[in-house]
């Protein structure tokens, strides 16, 4: 078989049904095997769309996504993605072809050449390989899967050179390899169920890594009777309407002093990261004890008294039974931190509660919210804005990206067509990857696109008040994203009162395409740019 008839054999083998991209001159012998495969292919405007719409599929199933794109800008393009997912631990396999095998070291000026693509990808992915034969294909997609599954999960690059695409040879395809479930030793299961069963006040960090071991954070907040608070990307994994519950969002001066008062804190699937403790982290001397797939990880920001690398779900299951049936009502202490935390995230969230109360009306309990790195996000819904399932918050966390909820959404909706998936930008973020509002029209998706204009980038016009620098570009004016929507075969509804987003949601999430909200803010940022 071609090399591009391997890629997609070898994808299948690993149980890929779905690829994003965009095809190319030079990846046309892989676009040509997609069909046999039965491989559905998404196609988005954009590169970096396709990046964030894998994104989006993998953190919403827990399984990869793959990007397929052509020879240098268009996998430059995909670099954004690449690099949030990195940062945020989702696995995504980026593809595209790469000079010839024999193109001159220093080029020559060939189509889509690019210096050295490999190398640019090596810096914002777990790794970047570059095939050398055809036979050698199978074994590298199966070597990026092994690497995705086992640890802690991170994008993966794979070049292949546009010449193997086309030729061709006998290949064996290679069967997934089943990884086992890393288990902590049993000694420092012991020691750390000991400390936990012995503390009067503890309490748990949940992050993303623990979005596969839901019922066993359930099992254990309970056992302890401790509060819940999760990370951005661990929100929902815990569902944010139990009684021991606080919410996501570590940024919270309650947050801080509700570890100060504890004396034991158990941290599940989190790097205790900057990105989400945003002053700083509190003082974890001593009652620290954190559970994490990647032994460089448990290290890194805090040292705890003690490490438990292994698999989230494992590791608790078998901590849990260390307690001896021990169960606290916790729920007076939890109560008292998730009063005080709100009443701060309804401070910090102000100008949104009313936007966030009509999709709390709307939403039911199995709701997605691809969300975008805006005000209206990290201020508003990661806090303010309940939900109630692992996956739950699409939120670009670490690197930060603009233009992330709109892809995501879409890549989280082809992955789960039965979940109700709404997203939730700001009219800055919003136009960095707007043409896939054409990408979702044409999947014909149930897709309502929420879009907060307050108009411009109101975060960085905040900063410039705050430092008193001169105010200046960023300043966007209001677009008539309704019309813009309409044109590109969404619905487009303007938005007035939360009454009106309420019902228009509702419209929204069993129409016969995406439909674009939206809603004029009146707040500092908005009166300050009008």
């Amino acid at each position: 078989m071609t090399g591009g008839e391997a890629l997609v054999a070898e994808l299948a083998e690993h149980g890929v049904d779905t690829v994003f991209g965009i095809p190319g001159t030079h990846n046309l012998a892989a676009y040509a095997a997609l069909s046999r495969y039965g491989m559905r292919h998404v196609l988005v405007r954009h590169e970096q769309g396709a990046g964030y719409a894998a994104d989006g599929y993998a953190r919403s199933t827990g399984h990869p996504g793959v990007v397929l794109t052509t020879t240098g800008p268009a996998i430059l393009n995909a670099a954004a993605a690449a690099a949030q997912a990195y940062s945020d631990s989702i696995p995504v396999l980026f593809i595209s072809p790469g000079m010839p095998l024999r193109h001159p070291g220093r080029g020559n000026g060939l189509l889509h050449e690019i210096k050295d693509q490999g190398a640019a990808m090596a810096s914002v992915v777990a790794y970047s390989h570059r095939v050398t034969s055809v036979e050698e294909i199978p074994l590298a997609v199966a070597q990026a899967f092994a690497a995705m599954s086992t640890g802690r999960p991170r994008p993966v690059y794979l070049e292949i050179p546009l010449d193997l695409l086309e030729e061709s040879a006998e290949v064996g395809l290679i069967p997934p390899v089943s990884a086992g479930v890393l288990s902590a030793p049993a000694e420092l299961v012991r020691q750390a169920g000991t400390a936990l069963a012995s503390a009067e006040r503890p309490l748990l960090l949940v992050g993303g890594g623990a979005k596969g071991a839901s019922a066993q954070v359930k099992a254990i907040a309970e056992a302890l009777g401790a509060p819940v608070f999760a990370t951005s990307n661990g929100k929902g994994t815990f569902p944010e309407d139990h009684v021991l519950s606080v919410g996501a969002g570590l940024q919270h001066r309650a947050v801080h002093d509700a570890v100060d008062d504890s004396d034991c804190v158990l941290a599940v699937g989190t790097e205790l990261a900057p990105s989400d403790w945003w002053s700083g982290l509190p003082d974890f001397t001593g009652k620290l004890i954190r559970i994490d797939v990647d032994a460089t990880s448990i290290i890194t920001n805090a040292v705890p008294a003690l490490a438990l690398v292994g698999d989230s779900a494992e590791v608790l299951d078998e901590l849990v039974q260390t307690l001896h049936g021990r169960k606290t009502d916790g729920a007076a202490r939890a109560r008292q931190w998730r009063t005080r935390v709100q009443e701060e995230a309804r401070i910090e969230g102000e100008p949104w509660l009313e936007i966030l109360a009509a999709l709390a009306e709307v939403l039911p309990r199995d709701a997605i919210v691809a969300a975008d790195s805006s005000m209206s996000c990290y201020y508003g819904a990661l806090s303010n804005l309940q939900l109630f399932r692992p996956g739950a918050f699409l939120y670009p966390t670490g690197v930060g990206t603009l233009g992330f909820g709109l892809p995501a959404g879409i890549g989280a909706k082809v992955a789960n067509p039965g979940a109700p998936v709404v997203v939730l930008q700001g009219d800055g973020g919003i136009m960095f990857t707007v043409a896939e509002l054409a990408t979702a029209a044409e999947l014909g998706i149930a897709l309502p696109v929420v879009i907060v204009d307050n108009g411009g980038f109101g975060e960085i016009r905040n900063e410039m008040a705050d430092r008193n620098d001169p105010v200046h570009a960023v300043r966007l004016g209001h677009p008539d994203f309704p019309a813009l929507a309409e044109s590109l075969g969404c619905h487009g509804v303007r938005v007035n009162s939360a009454d009106d987003l309420a019902a228009a949601l509702k419209t929204a999430l069993s129409s016969d395409r995406p439909t674009v909200l939206h809603i004029r803010e009146q707040s500092r940022a908005a009166t300050a740019m009008a």
